[in-house]
């Protein structure tokens, strides 16, 4: 079990090398150019306002593509390569967090780079969007919170994924429609508006640890729909 573990994790490292690459290369080539527009901006002697950018936004969504994706283009192959569906389990759970934090640990070290090279140039506008602004800001704090986002949306998606793969676009399209309506009515009752203002107004870093723990049990039910899936998807 432990060696087959292990090469799955190869496997979904090798897998992604190339779509890390080109997200990482986009995401930087954004940053890079926001960052010489704010420096040009720095030079002028007009008054320059507030100019923000979000590392992690593209990083939730395309963790949330990856744990949907996972399901259609790696499951099946791996069923065919002789892999168990508990050792499946075990590896992509054990994949999507070792991902989760390995992304909240480098958008953390490139802020900070960031932000210090802004100090020393003295330009003072740029700020990261980030919803640890909600909190402390700490480097800690960023890394707690995109890893419970990161891993949370990794192991909705999944299920999801595993929804559409196992019963088809009726199945997975009537769940989401439930989701949908579920959130309509809530709105229209005011009970979901409330709920939401709740949260974000006495929002804290327990609350970033009851999502990661909310991520960790969806991903444990997602084994009811894992187990029995077969290499046949349907339509």
């Amino acid at each position: 079990m432990g060696r087959q573990i292990k090469e799955l994790l190869y496997f979904f490292g090798s897998d992604l090398r190339y779509s890390l690459t080109i997200f990482w290369t986009i995401l930087l080539s954004i940053l890079v150019v926001s960052l010489a527009f704010t420096y040009f901006l720095a030079g002028l002697d007009n008054e320059v306002t507030l100019f923000t950018f979000s590392l992690t936004g593209p990083m939730y969504v395309y963790c949330a593509i990856l744990g949907f994706l996972t399901v259609k283009d790696s499951v099946p192959f791996l069923i065919k390569m002789s892999a168990t569906r508990k050792n499946i389990f075990v590896g992509s759970g054990g994949f999507f967090l070792m991902l989760s934090l390995a992304m909240a640990i480098a958008a953390a070290g490139l802020q900070e780079l960031v932000m210090a090279l802004m100090n020393a140039t003295g330009v003072d506008f740029f700020l990261f969007l980030h919803p640890a602004y909600f909190l402390d800001g700490t480097w800690y704090t960023r890394i707690v919170i995109d890893t419970a986002i990161m891993f949370f949306f990794l192991a909705a998606m999944f299920m999801i994924g595993l929804l559409f793969y196992k019963y088809g676009i009726a199945g997975g399209g009537s769940f989401l429609g439930v989701l949908l309506l579920i959130s309509l009515l809530g709105i229209a009752q005011g009970w979901l508006i409330d709920f939401v203002v709740d949260v974000f107004t006495g929002i804290d870093l327990i609350f970033f640890y009851q999502l990661f723990g909310i991520g960790v049990v969806i991903y444990g039910i997602s084994f009811l729909f894992l187990r029995r899936i077969t290499t046949v998807k349907v339509k």
